[in-house]
């Protein structure tokens, strides 16, 4: 079996991925909420790929910060993720990721470091299962279950 090898981000390729989440913040289209966000998602390769919000006048199909990062990468070809850090203009405490983008990250890897910043790039750091306790995971789907019963 062929050995993985994962890059493990250093104190530089934080302040990157924190400076790719504080630029992609800048890009968000969010003329409705007013409330800006942006996310940098480091892969296992190093690479890193950047996101924001966009909002849409009809509200359910607004995309977060979050799953603009995780789409790109994969449309990239990239699966396998170490880190995201995800920022919004919020100066009291953090904004972390709603409960869909929680969902969508633990698609990927419960063990995902997750850094919340704010704009004085303050920051608070979880895993994702931390945040996303009893997950809903591809391994649920393997579980057996029980017959299908028809009730009478």
């Amino acid at each position: 079996m062929e050995k993985k090898i994962v890059h493990v981000p250093s104190s530089t390729d934080l302040e990157e991925l924190f400076r790719e989440a504080h630029l992609a913040k800048h890009r968000a289209y969010c003329p409705y909420s007013k409330f800006r966000v942006g996310a940098a998602l480091l892969t296992s390769t190093g690479k890193i790929y950047s996101g924001c919000n966009v909002e849409n006048a009809a509200y359910p199909l607004t995309t977060c910060a979050e799953r603009t990062a995780v789409v790109k990468a994969v449309s990239e070809g990239e699966m396998s993720f170490t880190t995201i850090a995800i920022t919004s203009d919020v100066e009291i405490g953090y904004s972390g990721p709603c409960g869909a983008c929680r969902q969508i990250l633990a698609e990927f890897d419960l063990d995902l470091d997750v850094y919340l910043i704010n704009p004085k790039n303050e920051m608070k750091m979880y895993k994702l299962r931390e945040l996303l306790p009893i997950a809903f995971t591809p391994r649920d789907l393997q579980k057996p279950r029980a017959a299908h019963d028809i009730i009478d």
